[in-house]
This record gives C-alpha cells, structure tokens and sequence, in this order.
C-alpha cells in the first residue's frame, strides 16, 4: 500500500484545492477543506482502480514534505 503526499491550498475565493504530486491529473476542488480531503480519498480510489482493472501497478510514491522557519 502506497502512501501518496497531498497538497491541500486554498483559493482566493475562500474554497480549496488538492492535489498529488506523484500522481498527475487526480485532484479534487470543493468549498471546504474536509470536502475536499473526501474527495481526493475519491479520485485517487477511482484512478487505482482504473489501473488495476488494466493491470498496470500503482505509481509509486516519491515526495515529501515538510516546514522550514525563516
């Protein structure tokens, strides 16, 4: 099972983004952040199971991230 990072942002309009830097075009948009963190659970389920009804492996997970004080 693969662990993937997601960047969570919000939007100048108030509302939020996600998306997975390993893993291009699975990304979910919402007014809240928890919606959004539910559907990015959503599209990632889906693009698995999309790769492995075609009998592709999953990508594999290679970033990180983490804060730095300035």
């Amino acid at each position: 099972m693969n662990e993937y990072l997601v960047i969570f942002e919000s939007t100048a309009d108030g509302g939020w983004g996600a998306h997975l830097p390993d893993i291009d075009g699975v990304v979910a948009v919402g007014s809240t952040r928890v919606e959004v963190e539910d559907g990015i659970r959503g599209a990632l389920a889906m693009y698995l199971e999309d790769l492995e009804q075609r009998g592709e492996p999953a990508p594999e997970a290679r970033n990180s991230a983490g804060y730095v004080a300035a």
